[in-house]
């Protein structure tokens, strides 16, 4: 049981910037313009909560559960998700800047990333079966070993992997980007 429960509650303008949260649940909760950058966020759960405008930056998610979470217009930059909780993980990404954050194993089979840049990201060994990734800058992103299975990537950019590594059974991708599927047998494509 958590020591504090948060039920239904709107946070706005709240720093938690370099601070300790701990054993506490957010619950159907939504936090608005919220600075959690370099804060220490361990065995909190966030369960149906929405993130918006809110700055995450160096944070520390330890044992943290994001369980049905959406983060809208929110920074997440170098956040290690791979160190959250894996019971119920859901989330959810539009707008966001996820550059150098880490996925690294993590189920997250019909992941929605909107219009989010995610350059440098490891999905190493992540399921991202369903997964679709509308929009989003894929620079140096690293998928290996990953499921791909019926992922969408049609409208994702600057992609770059080998399919060979990666189950990709019937993944989408448009035309345009098939050049980043065929990087290492360094052909020109015109």
């Amino acid at each position: 049981m958590k020591e504090k429960i948060h039920d239904k509650e709107n946070f706005i303008n709240v720093s938690y910037s370099g601070q300790r949260v701990s054993n506490t649940e957010f619950d159907s909760c939504t936090f608005l313009n919220c600075d959690f950058s370099g804060s220490v966020l361990s065995e909190t759960d966030f369960i149906n909560c929405r993130f918006e405008s809110c700055n995450f930056a160096m944070a520390k998610l330890s044992g943290t559960g994001l369980k049905d979470v959406n983060f809208i217009d929110c920074k997440l930059i170098g956040i290690n998700f791979d160190h959250c909780s894996d019971f119920l993980f859901a989330a959810n990404f539009q707008k966001c800047v996820l550059d150098y954050a880490s996925f690294f194993k993590k189920r997250m089979k019909n992941a929605k990333f909107t219009n989010c840049s995610m350059k440098e990201v490891d999905f190493s060994s992540a399921d991202l079966s369903g997964a679709q990734f509308g929009n989003c800058d894929l620079s140096m992103a690293v998928f290996s070993q990953s499921n791909l299975e019926k992922a969408d990537f049609r409208t994702a950019f600057n992609y770059a992997f080998d399919p060979g590594a990666n189950k990709m059974k019937k993944a989408k991708f448009s035309s345009s980007g098939l050049a980043g599927l065929l990087g290492k047998y360094n052909i020109e494509i015109e």
